[in-house]
């Protein structure tokens, strides 16, 4: 682990750490579904599942990518990756309960800045589930036109906070995108164990984090150790 530096600034993921990550894997397979009765066949929703979780364990390269190589031509990976964006949006009931008790209570130390590859759209979500009145930065990759592991995207969020990356921390769900994308900006990292995160990561993956957790109720203690 680095030498423990003061924290400013905590660059937080939405899907996985905030919302669960099963509304975009419900919004893909939709797509799919809607590609595939257009050429008069079926998605067999065990293989497209069991695609979901070797990703899951892979952490790496994009979702939508390899549900398109599975089931149809690269031709229509835009149309897919277009529908899919079209259905996926986060109910209320996707908020997990852990994430506004964890916010106030991190929101009273640090700053906090949103960081992740949403539509612009996430902030209606956001708004009605009280999350974004504990947001200070926003860096949204629709609005930006980068998207993580992009280094661009954590350093909008560090300049926007006028925060050196030695002072700031990432909490995000994904190893390539989140842990790796932060890591190589110089900002140390939580990797959060849920959603798109593999559910029994290997002793080398937890090895490229600084801390793991598995609830954001672990969050405040998290950055707490980070820090002394």
């Amino acid at each position: 682990m680095p030498t423990a530096e003061r924290i400013d600034l905590v660059l937080l993921d939405v899907g996985g750490p905030i919302y669960d990550d099963v509304a975009y894997r419900d919004a893909l397979l939709r797509a799919a579904q809607e590609l595939a009765a257009e050429e008069g066949r079926d998605i067999d929703e065990a293989e497209f599942q069991r695609v979901c979780d070797d990703h899951r364990q892979q952490q790496a390269g994009s979702l939508r990518s390899k549900i398109a190589e599975r089931f149809f031509t690269p031709a229509l990976r835009e149309r897919l990756s277009d529908l899919a964006q079209r259905y996926w949006e986060y109910p209320a009931s996707c908020l997990y309960d852990d994430v506004l008790p964890a916010l106030r209570l991190v929101s009273e130390r640090y700053r906090i800045a949103l960081v992740a590859n949403q539509r612009t759209e996430v902030l209606r979500a956001l708004r009605r589930d009280g999350v974004a009145e504990h947001v200070d930065i926003w860096a949204i990759s629709e609005a930006l036109g980068v998207e993580k592991p992009d280094p661009r995207i954590f350093r909008h969020a560090l300049r926007e906070a006028g925060v050196d990356p030695a002072n700031a921390v990432h909490v995000g769900n994904r190893l390539d995108s989140d842990v790796r994308g932060a890591k190589g900006v110089g900002l140390r990292t939580v990797w959060v164990l849920r959603g798109e995160a593999p559910p029994n990561p290997t002793p080398e993956q937890l090895a490229e984090t600084d801390l793991a957790v598995r609830t954001l109720a672990e969050l405040p203690d998290a950055l707490e150790q980070l820090s002394s």
